[in-house]
């Protein structure tokens, strides 16, 4: 099942967004939210990409982050900034209504970490060179890149399989929302092209979705 296709429909009704997605995953988001939460250290600035509802952020904050989400759509953001005042973070965590297209507005190697949650799968191959080269210039030297969403898995047999399965979900998809899904390819050659190093990779069984944890350049000694 396409977490990515089904994400674009709960999209359109943000209050069903979270709950929708814990089904789509069978909880493996949730997971993948902990898992990545889990490289953040106290007193560290984050970047949160495609910030959707909050829960990735909030995760960031309770670690001690100073965090920035950002996300182009003011529905989720308006429910992101209700869990960020539930969850009393609110002096940690400052909320944007921004795109990745404006990454080039953030201070050179300014974030200990960026995190994106199924961001990237939204963005075209040229979206997302894009934001990987800014993602590079906006770590510090040895910052780390979180990333957890949709991927091409990498055989062939495994992605006729995929396609099977998500085929029926992209039609409905479009036919609600005029927008199609692209499931992140290569990610690791991307990630390499920006200058990030991969540092590990976790897929699911059937090579569907990934975590992701890269690193920016260490200083020259």
């Amino acid at each position: 099942m396409s977490t990515y296709v089904l994400m674009r429909v709960l999209e359109s009704a943000p209050r069903r967004y979270d709950f929708g997605i814990r089904l789509l995953t069978f909880g493996r988001i949730g997971r993948a939210y902990d898992r990545l939460a889990g490289n953040i250290e106290f007193g560290q600035r984050v970047l949160d990409l495609g910030c959707g509802t909050g829960a990735l952020t909030v995760r960031a904050a309770r670690r001690g982050a100073i965090v920035k989400g950002i996300d182009i759509n003011p529905e989720m953001l308006a429910i992101a900034r209700r869990r960020v005042k539930e969850e009393q973070v609110e002096e940690r965590i400052e909320l944007a209504e921004q795109g990745v297209a404006e990454l080039d507005e953030e201070e050179e190697q300014s974030y200990d970490a960026v995190t994106s949650s199924l961001c990237f799968s939204e963005l075209s191959d040229d979206e997302l060179g894009y934001t990987l080269d800014q993602v590079a210039r906006v770590l510090k030297p040895g910052g780390l890149l979180l990333v957890a969403d949709e991927v091409s898995p990498a055989h062939p047999l495994t992605r006729a399989l995929r396609w099977l399965l998500r085929a029926p979900l992209a039609l409905l998809t479009y036919l609600i929302t005029q927008q199609t899904s692209h499931a992140v390819r290569a990610l690791p050659e991307k990630l390499a092209a920006a200058g990030l190093s991969l540092v590990s990779a976790t897929r699911s069984p059937l090579g569907s979705f990934g975590v992701y944890v890269a690193q920016s350049a260490l200083e020259e000694r």
